[in-house]
Order: structure tokens, then sequence, then C-alpha cells
């Protein structure tokens, strides 16, 4: 995939979410193009799951979702990439690999994509990413730190 090119990049916003508003629920589906290059980015307050019900994404589950969670601690941009279980292409080092190495662009995404809702929310840039490195094998699971947002802005 390689560095953002904002020309590539369509953003659509679901009914009742806009550049600042909600928080919460915020919720992010990340796809793309093999053949184009294009990245598809929809935030709402609910996953697109019309976006990610394709065969070929069902069967490849290269899609990312992401969104933002409150603790104790304060907000949290979590993001989850599956990398394996159920019926899905390649082997789960071999698709973790992939995640690990395309996660800046991924996170480059999210934040300028979203870049208004930023703007509306110049904390948010200082929250701290997650990303779930999802396995049907729980040992493979993993949870890890990747920064803040401020960190991804183009």
């Amino acid at each position: 995939m390689g560095q953002l090119n904002p020309e590539k990049l369509r953003v659509n916003y679901s009914i009742g979410v806009t550049h600042e508003t909600p928080t919460l629920p915020r919720r992010y589906t990340l796809t793309h193009s093999d053949l184009t290059g294009a990245l598809f980015l929809s935030i709402g307050s609910d996953y697109n799951y019309k976006q990610i019900s394709g065969l070929r994404t069902r069967a490849m589950r290269d899609e990312v979702l992401a969104e933002w969670k409150e603790d104790v601690n304060g907000l949290s941009l979590h993001v989850y990439c599956h990398v394996s279980g159920g019926i899905v292409f390649g082997r789960a080092s071999w698709r973790e690999s992939i995640f690990r190495n395309e996660m800046p662009l991924v996170l480059e995404t999210l934040r300028y994509g979203d870049r208004e809702f930023f703007k509306a929310n110049p904390e948010l840039d200082n929250a701290p990413i997650y990303v779930h490195l999802q396995s049907s094998n729980h040992a493979k699971s993993k949870i890890e730190a990747w920064g803040t947002p401020a960190d991804f802005k183009q």
C-alpha cells in the first residue's frame, strides 16, 4: 500500500455523523482495492457492514476496523485486524506481517480521513492507539500500543 495518497482516499460519513460529532460511538471501516490502490474509509456510529460483506472481503479479511473507546484513563483509539481463523487467505504469521507493515498507512489514513474531527477535538491527537491483532487461536492474539494519532498526522 505505501504512503497515503489523499487523491486515492474516499471518505463516507454515515447518516447522523459529522466531522465534529459524535465522539462516542465513532467507528471506522477501512478497505482498499488491490487493483487501483484506492482506499475506502467509512465513518459512522457503527461499522459499515455492507462495505465488508462482499465475497472477496469476507475471504481476504484484510479490512481494518477501528473505534474510539472510553475507560477510566479517557478516550483511546482501538484498531482491529483479523490475522487468522475462519476462511482467510494466508497463514497467520504472514498476515500479521502484512498488517504490521501497513499499519502506519492505516493510521495515517484514519487520521487524515477524519482530520476535521481531530481539528474539532484536538485533545484526541494525544489519545493512545491500541492495535488488536485478532486470531481464533487466542495464543496468537495480541494488543499493542502504536503511539497517538498525532504521530500519524500528514
